[in-house]
């Protein structure tokens, strides 16, 4: 981090495969996310454990998959299980480069077949020893899925996080409408970086041809410095998302 900047990137990896399921290209992602070396990476559909890829897959890595990105640039992270079957389970993961004071996997599920949770963590900077609340979060496909989930996330930072605490909100929204300003900025006072820098919400989804508002970075006590939107060579060909990238001032 330099001086008081503080960089965050939030990218839905797809399991570590590319849009169309026919590559395992985990290990590329790595090599462009490391080269991105952002503070804080926010994570959607992470494989902690995959019984079948792991014996099918000679590049399948030994290590969780969370650990495997995070390797010599991230000392610090935590995971939250999102989707549980019988052959492992995937969900949201925080890469830091900063101490996690703590953290919390809250389940946000409302249907049996689609587990969702929100993970949320606090970190510290060791220089300032400022607390900055981090929550990574990826919603439902529908609409009255969604508003439940909001909901809940609304409760959970109004119930556990200071209004004078800086606080960041990142991942896969599946909010293709918008709706989700209707909550988080009127109950949480907090902005989405490209809707106020930019005038509108960046296109994301599917990452070959952007067209849908999928993944957003939401925030409240910090300054935002700059955004962008990842697409092109080589995103466009790794995920079916491509990620966001912001860099705040403390």
């Amino acid at each position: 981090m330099a001086g008081t900047s503080l960089k965050v990137l939030t990218y839905n990896i797809h399991k570590g495969f590319s849009a169309t399921n026919l590559r395992f290209i985990l290990h590329e992602i790595k090599n462009f996310l490391h080269h991105i070396d952002a503070d804080i990476v926010f994570l959607q559909e992470v494989h902690g454990e995959h019984r079948i890829s792991n014996q099918r897959l000679d590049s399948w890595p030994n290590s969780q998959q969370f650990e495997f990105l995070a390797d010599q640039v991230w000392s610090h992270y935590a995971y939250g299980k999102n989707a549980i079957y019988k052959s492992g389970h995937h969900g949201n993961a925080i890469l830091s480069k900063y101490p996690f004071i703590e953290w919390d996997n809250i389940n946000v599920s409302t249907l049996r077949s689609a587990s969702r949770s929100v993970l949320h963590g606090v970190i510290e900077i060791p220089e300032t020893h400022q607390k900055i609340h981090i929550i990574c979060i990826h919603f439902g496909l529908f609409g009255h899925e969604r508003e439940r989930q909001l909901s809940t996330l609304v409760k959970r930072i109004s119930t556990h996080v200071s209004s004078h605490e800086p606080l960041i909100i990142a991942g896969d929204f599946n909010d293709w409408r918008g709706q989700a300003e209707h909550y988080l900025h009127r109950d949480l006072g907090v902005k989405e970086v490209f809707k106020f820098t930019q005038g509108a919400y960046a296109r994301t989804f599917p990452a070959w041809m952007p067209v849908l508002s999928m993944d957003r970075i939401y925030y409240r006590g910090l300054d935002i410095i700059n955004c962008n939107r990842l697409h092109g060579q080589p995103w466009h060909r790794l995920s079916d998302h491509i990620p966001l990238l912001a860099e705040f001032r403390l």
